[in-house]
């Protein structure tokens, strides 16, 4: 199983070159027909404050995006489970406090599955044995 991180996500639906790194692409391709690429339902949340700031454009509205990209080949929205919520406020050792962070690690601990990330203090932290990453 793999779980996006939030930045990752948006570039595989936007089909940023980013994403298209041979290795990625074949654990990607492997999980798709498995519906076993997951994404936290908080990464949602995250796409629409980015937006919401200009930070980012998105292809088409906002809500349109949301559940096209929610209901791509392969992908399964991950829910906040009270288990997740649980994890998020006690990862071991030490991680920031961004609570979105927080729950896409958490996520990816609970189904024992590999976030695909770039965030630096993700791959540190998964460094430390604490979260298996695939770095971008």
């Amino acid at each position: 199983m793999i779980v996006l991180d939030t930045h990752a996500w948006i570039w595989l639906m936007e089909g940023d070159p980013r994403m298209e790194k041979e290795p990625i692409l074949k654990k990607l391709y492997k999980h798709i027909p498995h519906r076993g690429i997951f994404v936290s339902e908080i990464s949602g949340w995250e796409v629409g404050m980015l937006v919401a700031k200009k930070r980012i454009q998105i292809s088409g509205t906002l809500n349109r995006w949301l559940q096209d990209a929610y209901n791509a080949p392969g992908i399964q929205p991950h829910r906040l489970t009270p288990e997740v919520i649980v994890e998020s406020v006690n990862l071991p050792d030490t991680f920031h406090g961004d609570p979105a962070d927080r729950m896409i690690v958490a996520t990816a601990r609970v189904l024992n599955a590999d976030l695909v990330t770039k965030d630096k203090e993700i791959i540190k932290y998964g460094k430390k044995g604490n979260l298996k990453v695939i770095s971008l």
